[in-house]
């Protein structure tokens, strides 16, 4: 497949099947993400891997971050708080580094890192996989920051969850770049 290939076939894959990744296959996908493009070559972006029992344990630290905002929430809605970490059988976070030199912008570091998230999903498409960027309220969560080992002051770009697909990607067709362009000459 080539790269135009590549990118215009990928599309966000919400369903996938419950079955593990090879680690070989993680890290195939890991060694895409830290080939974005980044200033200065600082390496800003942070990868922590969740499989197995840490994804459980992702959910409850969500359903308890929940609980701690909204007390008088249902168990219910608790419940489907923490089943929102069990949607794949991977999940990667990636963070930003802040700028540790003055002349590192921060921008730049979290631009970096998104870079690599794309890496990451075109990555998982080569391989016949299906995943999905997630972000939201828990991606600013401190108490998941925390669990996850990111320092409050970095940016938590990036749930992206990753499995076999449990049914075929239908290709979606987005919007022409035309009405997101000028042309200056």
């Amino acid at each position: 497949m080539d790269a135009f290939e590549l990118i215009h076939g990928r599309s966000a894959t919400g369903r996938v099947k419950a079955d593990p990744l090879p680690r070989a296959v993680i890290e195939k996908l890991l060694a895409a993400g830290a080939q974005a493009p980044n200033h200065y070559k600082v390496r800003p972006w942070r990868f922590v891997v969740l499989t197995g029992a840490a994804l459980g344990r992702l959910g409850d630290v969500m359903a308890a971050s929940l609980k701690a905002k909204f007390p008088e929430l249902a168990e219910e809605n608790l419940a489907k708080e923490r089943a929102k970490a069990l949607r794949a059988p991977l999940i990667i976070a990636v963070a930003a580094d802040l700028p540790a030199e003055p002349k590192v912008d921060r921008m730049e570091n979290i631009t970096a890192a998104a870079a690599a998230c794309q890496n990451i999903l075109l990555a998982a498409h080569a391989e016949g996989l299906g995943a999905i960027w997630r972000t939201g309220d828990t991606a600013r969560d401190p108490e998941i920051k925390r669990f996850l080992g990111f320092a409050p002051e970095q940016e938590l770009l990036a749930f992206i969850y990753i499995g076999y697909p449990d049914a075929p990607v239908e290709k979606k067709e987005r919007p022409s770049f035309e009405d997101r362009t000028v042309w200056m000459e």
